[in-house]
């Protein structure tokens, strides 16, 4: 419900979104007139009327009908040319109605709904020539591209910020983890690679790489060219090839990377307050001054050293090829400084909202391995963090603003138990909450040392609101990893297989050494292991769990380990603790430097793209790889608009050139009742000499609505169900 809070955002759109439907039935109305044909009515949106005007009548509440009637006893639609005239009135009335859904023009002799409405007037639409009838219904697509191309030439006149197509972080185990170089090398997309082409097609926005992703045809590749810098040595291009996958979250194809941060940290919006300062909480960058709003930190400023001699960000991160002078990508600097800590705490600089500069310490977090649990077909049905099959419990870090368990979950909830889901993993826990969407789950949390049975409430998503992350506070290990991938395709058993655990038992020790947490529990292995991992041999470590839930507190077993369980447990190394959300995302903007002629030729360019897209859309939802979930409607246009009117004017500008785009596409669909269809009438009647039989038309009309309709009904209640669920 946020979105309604800005009733501003939302006027905005509503007056964009009709300010678009407008400019579509002009061009049918000037079209008609132009060809001759009487237009009675002209609506801006639909359902009851708010308001009208006609010329002679002037404003009216409602109708201008009734004014008309008491002035000359009849309507004006009841009037024939040589009446209006006499009378001084105009022919049409221009009305706006209640329900922001759409608009039409009444021409005399035409309607959509009901095919047998025909008027033998010298001035109906029945009359006309075919081929001026074609100018009339495809003049509002016409109009609508000729908009979107004139919006587009005027966003890239001023310029539009978009998050740049720069890797900011890649998801373990996705398809760019594991994207192969044509040339040879390290397999794997990394943090700062510049995105330059998708399949030979310039990529200039980070948005573009989402499209081509989602667009990308089920199950194969596509070919990437970076720009990755190393080392201080000059930019060099890499090749790579990757099969996007279907993301688990948004239900889109997708290659599994985060865009980049800048170093500037983020100006969280109020709904996000909590969400931020508890964040930066955690990672230990909390003001100065009892949370002073003037030393509030606003920017990453240097690594290492003192607040004077620390190293600029272009040490652990030089600038990305091609983006402004200066830009950083604070993240992956900070990435780089805590693997080279090994562990120990490093220094940071930081700017206040006062200018000045503060330090901070941070404590690296120890890195974990990507354990990614097998499915059918050996894809990877999940992705975990843990250590050679062992898996953390999840921790609620956050409860989402507007979260439907905003009153019975917290943050600092340890999840023991999801129904019958013991110790569940990520994966594991959609799978419990699922068959509980729209209704309760009941949840077993440990909250203040004691075990808490909640109902937590289930959106119909399958989600409960909350942010979670590992609890790596706890040596408690969640449902064992048993079988994970391998490099070649197949999968291989994890040495925590052979120890059959069960969910929520306790690392005691690890090689003689007391476990606390799992930063002691990765410490032990690697000093139980330092012999073997000098001689590249196997290892069989003693462990000690305990299993309070069976009452026993002390069970002793073995880890036994491969040679390349050795080797793995000693390559893993450290992560900043800072998340890539508290900063801004790198910018970069589409402009034409204003050129008019370049943003003309990039207008058009952009208008073709959209158009492509758009049909490629439509085709990627008949093949399954882009769910009808993802459909939007009026409602959904609106919500999402209303975040966009915060990213700026002519952001703004370009979604609504967006939009216009789509409505000219979907209006000139080869389905009834809309343009495309009604053209195909035309067409049919230009080349037989003769009209659609009204039966035809009648039933083509009925299917036509049935198909509206149900996509109606579908997109409002996925729209309403988003704006109440946060989606």
């Amino acid at each position: 419900m946020e979105f309604l809070s800005n009733g501003w955002n939302v006027l905005l759109i509503l007056l964009g979104f009709g300010a678009l439907i407008f400019i579509h039935e002009l061009g049918h109305y000037m079209a008609a007139r132009w060809a001759g044909i009487r237009c009675e009515g002209f609506a801006v949106g639909m359902g009851p009327v708010l308001g009208a005007w006609r010329a002679g009548i002037g404003w009216r509440a409602g109708s201008t009908d009734p004014a008309t009637i008491a002035r000359f006893g009849k309507t004006a639609m009841e009037m024939d040319d040589d009446e209006l005239a006499r009378n001084g009135i105009g022919e049409t009335e221009w009305s706006l109605r209640a329900l922001p859904l759409g608009g039409y023009v009444k021409m005399l002799g035409q309607d959509d709904l009901d095919p047998t409405k025909v008027s033998p007037s010298r001035r109906s639409y029945q009359r006309a020539p075919v081929w001026k009838r074609m100018v009339v219904v495809s003049a509002g697509v016409a109009f609508n591209l000729v908009l979107a191309v004139a919006l587009f030439v005027l966003a890239f006149m001023v310029g539009v910020r978009f998050e740049a197509p720069v890797v900011g972080g890649v998801i373990p185990g996705s398809p760019a983890a594991a994207a192969v170089p044509m040339d040879g090398g390290t397999p794997g997309l990394r943090a700062g690679d510049a995105l330059v082409s998708i399949d030979g097609s310039p990529v200039h926005t980070f948005a573009d790489i989402q499209i081509a992703g989602a667009m990308a045809r089920p199950g194969e590749s596509i070919d990437i060219t970076v720009v990755r810098t190393e080392g201080g040595s000059a930019p060099r291009e890499i090749h790579f090839t990757v099969t996007p996958r279907k993301d688990a979250v948004t239900g889109l194809l997708a290659i599994g990377i985060e865009p980049a941060g800048s170093a500037t940290v983020g100006a969280a919006a109020p709904a996000e307050r909590e969400l931020f300062e508890s964040t930066m909480h955690a990672a230990g960058l909390d003001p100065e001054g009892s949370g002073a709003t003037a030393a509030r930190l606003t920017a990453l400023v240097g690594i290492g050293g003192s607040s004077t001699t620390g190293a600029p960000l272009e040490e652990y991160l030089p600038a990305t090829a091609g983006e402004p002078q200066g830009a950083t990508l604070a993240t992956a600097a900070l990435a780089e400084a805590a693997m080279r800590s090994g562990g120990t705490p490093f220094a940071t600089q930081w700017r206040t909202a006062a200018g000045t500069t503060v330090e901070r310490s941070l404590v690296p977090i120890p890195d974990l391995q990507t354990l990614a649990a097998p499915a059918a077909g050996g894809e990877p049905a999940e992705i975990d963090r843990g250590i050679l099959g062992l898996v953390p419990l999840m921790r609620i870090q956050s409860v989402a603003a507007g979260s439907p368990n905003a009153d019975l979950l917290r943050a600092g909830d340890v999840i023991l138990r999801v129904e019958n889901a013991d110790g569940p993993r990520m994966a594991q826990l959609r799978a419990a909450l699922a068959p509980r969407a729209g209704g309760t789950a009941d949840v077993v949390v440990l909250r203040d040392g004691k075990e808490t049975i909640v109902a937590a409430r289930v959106d119909r998503a399958g989600r409960m609101g909350v942010l979670m992350g590992p609890a790596l506070d706890l040596p408690i290990t969640a449902s064992p990893i048993e079988r994970v991938v391998d490099g070649t395709g197949g999968t291989q058993p994890t040495a925590a297989a052979a120890l059959a655990l069960l969910p929520r038992m306790r690392i005691e020790e690890v090689g003689g050494t007391p476990v606390t947490d799992w930063a002691s529990l990765r410490a032990a292995l690697r000093t139980a292991t330092t012999d073997a991992a000098a001689r590249g041999e196997a290892e069989s470590v003693p462990v000690v769990v305990s299993a309070p839930t069976l009452g026993r507190e002390r069970i002793e077993t073995a880890l036994a380990l491969s040679p390349a369980d050795v080797r793995s447990v000693h390559a893993l190394g450290w992560l900043s603790p800072v998340p890539p959300a508290i900063f801004e995302p790198l910018m970069t903007r589409l402009t034409a430097h204003g050129n008019p002629s370049t943003a003309v030729a990039m207008g058009f360019r952009q208008t073709k793209t959209m158009v492509t897209m758009t049909y490629i859309t439509l085709d990627r939802i008949f093949r399954g790889s882009v769910g009808v979930e993802q459909l939007r409607g009026p409602v959904g246009i609106v919500h999402l608009g209303a975040r966009v009117v915060d990213r700026g004017a002519m952001y703004l500008v370009f979604f609504l050139a967006m939009i216009s785009v789509n409505l000219a596409v979907l209006n000139f669909l080869p389905l009834p009742i809309v343009d495309g269809g009604l053209f195909l009438y035309l067409l049919y009647e230009q080349l037989a000499g003769r009209a659609p039989s009204l039966r035809f038309q009648n039933a083509a009309t009925m299917v036509g609505l049935l198909l509206l309709g149900t996509l109606f009904l579908f997109t409002f209640y996925n729209d309403v169900m988003r704006i109440f669920t946060g989606g």
